[in-house]
């Protein structure tokens, strides 16, 4: 007598099964997700984000890097979302929760320090207004272009150079169109995600591990 076969999934029952291995393989990334959308949905209740001046960010650096990394400019949290789940979440799937934090950590505190120190001097000689000292403080953005610039080392070759390009090309071309010094702060964030190769050139490419960093 032939034994029954085992039912096969549904489509969208193995899509559901999907999306919940790859949300809760990447806590870090949708942990930050729901902070954000709280921040975008009371944003009038929230206090005022502190100035990034370098004066401030030497005083008290975390009133204005741990708010400024939780809040988003304009509320556009569904472009937020769909950014972190292509980059965020396939770096911590990679990297691991730990090593993946630390690279979008390292991205985020130092491009506001360089934007700042570069902006202070650009004051003092003339070449910015004195109340461009007091810009505001930063998004999250910084965190996603050290991640996205990481994740160079995930990709294959010849196909990495190709994405390093493409990385590079699309935060130096506002950078040199002088658009706004927050630029500055992207660039630099993408040099400091590039710098992390120490912290991943042990690992797989193209494959995905676990989200806890071995």
């Amino acid at each position: 007598m032939r034994q029954s076969r085992m039912p096969r999934k549904r489509p969208a029952a193995r899509a559901l099964t999907a999306i919940r291995r790859w949300i809760t393989g990447a806590p870090g990334t949708y942990t930050w997700l729901i902070l954000l959308l709280l921040t975008t949905v009371f944003a009038q209740e929230l206090p005022a984000q502190p100035s990034a001046s370098l004066h401030v960010l030497m005083d008290d650096p975390l009133r204005v890097l741990l708010p400024g990394a939780l809040r988003i400019d304009g509320g556009h949290w569904l472009l937020y979302a769909a950014l972190f789940t292509v980059f965020h979440a396939t770096a911590e799937h990679w990297l691991g929760t730990l090593r993946w934090l630390t690279v979008a950590a390292a991205a985020q505190f130092l491009a506001p320090f360089v934007t700042a120190a570069v902006l202070t001097w650009a004051v003092r000689h003339g070449h910015a207004p004195p109340y461009a000292v007091h810009t505001p403080g930063t998004g999250p953005g910084y965190a996603l272009a050290g991640v996205a610039a990481v994740l160079t080392y995930r990709i294959p070759r010849p196909w990495r150079a190709l994405y390093a390009f493409a990385v590079l090309v699309a935060h130096a071309v506002p950078l040199v169109s002088g658009s706004t010094f927050a630029e500055l702060g992207h660039s630099t964030a993408v040099l400091t995600g590039l710098a992390c190769y120490p912290l991943v050139r042990a690992l797989p490419r193209c494959e995905t591990r676990g989200a806890t960093a071995q």
